[in-house]
């Protein structure tokens, strides 16, 4: 095997709570809709690509509006997570520390542009990442992020490692194994 690859949200961290809080702010100072989202409600949204969290959240916007509340969302989002980081599953750094040391090791998500850095700063696991991708970076599901990232880095023999169907259905169109975590 020549490299691994995470999901983030329910694998690696939660950050359901921060993720809600900033979202709240973002739709209590830029709309008129109730700030009214809780953790449990972010949660049952991740894994999802931006656009269908969005859509799910703002059904009644226009796609251009839905489009600028979402990105300002995702922006209060990655400030927040700057100084408030997610929490961290028990054992997670000790096992990218062990894992780096006989494979390379990636992050695939369906998150906006700028998540996974904030994920890896807050979380000081950057050293053991070599390579990132995201739908902010690519706009395509999950699958062709995954093929992308494997092309890009010339990976023949990876699997991924991911908590939710969406992870496997993704794996399952990219023809690379899944571990659930």
């Amino acid at each position: 095997m020549d490299g691994i690859i995470f999901d983030v949200d329910g694998t690696l961290w939660d950050s359901t709570e921060v993720v809600a809080r900033s979202w709240n702010q973002a739709i209590n100072e830029n709309s008129d809709l109730p700030a009214d989202l809780t953790a449990a409600k972010i949660k049952s949204l991740f894994g999802k690509t931006m656009n269908e969290i969005t859509a799910a959240l703002f059904p009644s916007f226009s796609e251009e509006d839905r489009s600028r509340l979402g990105d300002l969302c995702f922006a209060y989002e990655n400030r927040l997570l700057a100084t408030e980081p997610g929490t961290l599953y028990p054992g997670v750094r000790e096992a990218f520390q062990a894992l780096s040391e006989k494979f390379d090791l990636y992050i695939v998500s369906n998150c906006q542009c700028g998540y996974i850095e904030v994920f890896l700063e807050g979380t000081n696991l950057g050293p053991f990442v070599k390579d990132t991708l995201c739908f902010g970076q690519t706009g395509r599901p999950k699958n062709e992020s995954i093929r992308i990232l494997m092309e890009k880095n010339h990976l023949k023999d990876v699997c991924y490692i991911g908590d939710t169907m969406g992870d496997y259905d993704a794996c399952q169109k990219a023809g690379v194994p899944v571990i659930f975590a």
